[in-house]
């Protein structure tokens, strides 16, 4: 698949927004690239999207962010801070796995082999200024 930019924030948050409808309960997608790559922002526009409502930030410190309410509940993982993929079995990962949810694993390319074969992986790049490139598989 042709891989594709954003030139702004708002532009990957009107993907992420986009992207939801191609969703169904059960799916996984792994979200890679560098800190400020637009990873989070594709998040949020994810979440409304699936019609959340509220805030949606990176749960960088407490692992995971559940944003229930709307079409689908979410469930947002943040792997940064984890040095092993015991630590990601520990938090409970393979529970969240069976659930007729959205996963969307920050960070996911730490620990790939947690992962289903059936996971879309996105991977975000950061160019000048605010341009961003998304692939997606």
């Amino acid at each position: 698949m042709e891989p594709i930019i954003s030139n702004s924030p708002e532009q990957t948050f009107a993907l992420g927004r986009d992207y939801a409808a191609k969703l169904r309960a059960g799916d996984v997608l792994a979200l890679d690239g560098d800190l400020g790559a637009g990873k989070t922002q594709f998040i949020k526009g994810l979440a409304a999207g699936l019609g959340h409502t509220g805030e949606v930030t990176s749960p960088t410190f407490t692992l995971v962010h559940e944003y229930t309410g709307g079409k689908l509940p979410l469930y947002h993982f943040d792997f940064y801070r984890l040095e092993s993929a015991d630590e990601a079995l520990r938090f409970g990962l393979d529970d969240y796995l069976g659930e007729s949810a959205i996963l969307a694993i920050e960070w996911a390319g730490k620990f790939p082999a947690l992962l289903p074969a059936s996971t879309r992986w996105l991977r975000f790049r950061a160019g000048d200024g605010d341009q961003r490139t998304i692939e997606l598989s």
